[in-house]
């Protein structure tokens, strides 16, 4: 498929797939403390104003993933940013129902060219992949490089340069992506067909009209009579005639 497989001393490159990483599960409300004398339940408020470190349990959840980390930077980086992968019914929920190939070619490439939260990953054996799996972007891991590199045994294969490239692309997008409205510029007979596509309104802008006979009336000028020039000089070193 779109994989193709390093050599044990190959140096750790973006797209390069891991398996059984740990990811940490940590909540915010309830915290172990290892002390001396024993352990204690806590929460992160409760923990503010600490100036050195602490020793807490936190539930490990061993995940595939993929790095992220360009590949200069994952040669002399300090730590290494790595992507969880999941089962690609559980990132894109489209999926859950679809069981024929062209319910899966549709929302394989519909999405993928809509839905920049994810990256597409077809099943393949030779790197654990018994069923279709996508990276989700939004659940990142970040690892020591050097003990990273001393388990390149877990490393299961890398996206293809092909891949590679939609990685990239894909990635980039996710992490440089904002927030914007893409009907700004629909008029106002072109917006309420939107909002019907859409099921819902939306919110216009100035120039938009909120809603049929709702919109406010713009204020009328009254047009000014072209004066002549003559009649401009006098205005200007007499006034206007009264």
């Amino acid at each position: 498929m779109i994989y193709e497989f390093p050599g044990a001393e190959d140096p750790i490159r973006q797209g390069d797939i891991f398996s059984a990483l740990p990811r940490v599960e940590v909540s915010l409300g309830s915290i172990t403390v290892v002390e001396d004398e024993g352990s204690r339940e806590t929460s992160w408020p409760d923990l503010d104003g600490l100036t050195t470190p602490i020793v807490a349990a936190f539930p490990l959840k061993p995940v595939p993933a993929i790095v992220i980390t360009q590949d200069c930077d994952a040669v002399r980086a300090v730590d290494i940013s790595l992507c969880e992968i999941k089962l690609f019914r559980a990132v894109e929920g489209k999926a859950r129902d679809a069981n024929t190939p062209k319910a899966w070619q549709r929302i394989i490439i519909q999405h993928s060219r809509q839905n920049f939260k994810w990256f597409y990953l077809p099943p393949d054996p030779m790197v654990g992949f018994e069923d279709k799996m996508a990276v989700d972007f939004s659940s990142t891991i970040r690892l020591p490089r050097e003990e990273l590199e001393s388990l390149k045994s877990l490393r299961r294969g890398r996206l293809n340069s092909t891949g590679r490239e939609h990685f990239r692309h894909r990635l980039g997008y996710y992490f440089t992506r904002y927030a914007f409205d893409e009907w700004y510029a629909l008029s106002d007979e072109e917006l309420a067909i939107y909002e019907t596509e859409v099921g819902g309104p939306v919110d216009p802008h100035p120039w938009q009209k909120v809603r049929a006979g709702t919109a406010e009336t713009p204020p009328i000028v009254e047009a000014q009579p072209k004066l002549s020039k003559l009649s401009w000089l006098k205005q200007q070193f007499f006034g206007r005639k009264r």
